[in-house]
């Protein structure tokens, strides 16, 4: 007898899980988020930054803005680890990205963020050698740029 209840609950979490797919599929759902994974894993597969950037905000502009702030050491010893501190004061931030120019993948991280949270993210990255550390933030459909430079003493990308 536990046996067949076993199955009757299989047949129906599948037929719920059938219906629920289809149901996401019908109002596009599936389609966006196909979409969605891939745009930050093109950008971090990008080799040099106009091919990041293109795969993050395709052809919209980019505003330097003083609302940005990166910090992280003035002189990183240990370009393995180089701790990151992004803070962007501005309104219905939607997205910040992490870039390094002169790193071999230029991406090196990316947030989505909720509605009501503090736009702030703190990572550790990996640097190559002495280069700007940029991000990028996306407020009200406008993306917005902010830097600072890091010099590496040590690579940690190989060099």
């Amino acid at each position: 007898m536990k046996t067949k209840e076993l199955q009757r609950r299989a047949v129906l979490k599948g037929a719920a899980a059938t219906g629920l797919v289809a149901l996401a599929a019908s109002w596009g759902l599936i389609g966006n988020l196909a979409h969605a994974a891939n745009r930050p894993q093109m950008a971090f597969d990008a080799d040099d930054l106009d091919g990041t950037l293109k795969a993050l905000f395709g052809d919209n502009g980019i505003q330097d803005s003083d609302a940005i702030v990166v910090k992280g050491p003035e002189i990183a010893e240990n370009g393995a680890v180089v701790p990151i501190k992004v803070t962007a004061n501005l309104d219905n931030v939607e997205s910040i990205a992490i870039l390094v120019p002169k790193n071999p993948a230029p991406m090196v991280a990316a947030f989505d963020l909720q509605p009501g949270v503090v736009p702030e993210v703190s990572v550790r990255i990996k640097m190559g050698k002495t280069s700007d550390v940029v991000a990028l933030v996306k407020s009200n459909g406008q993306i917005f740029r902010g830097a600072s430079e890091v010099k590496v003493t040590i690579g940690g990308c190989g060099g």
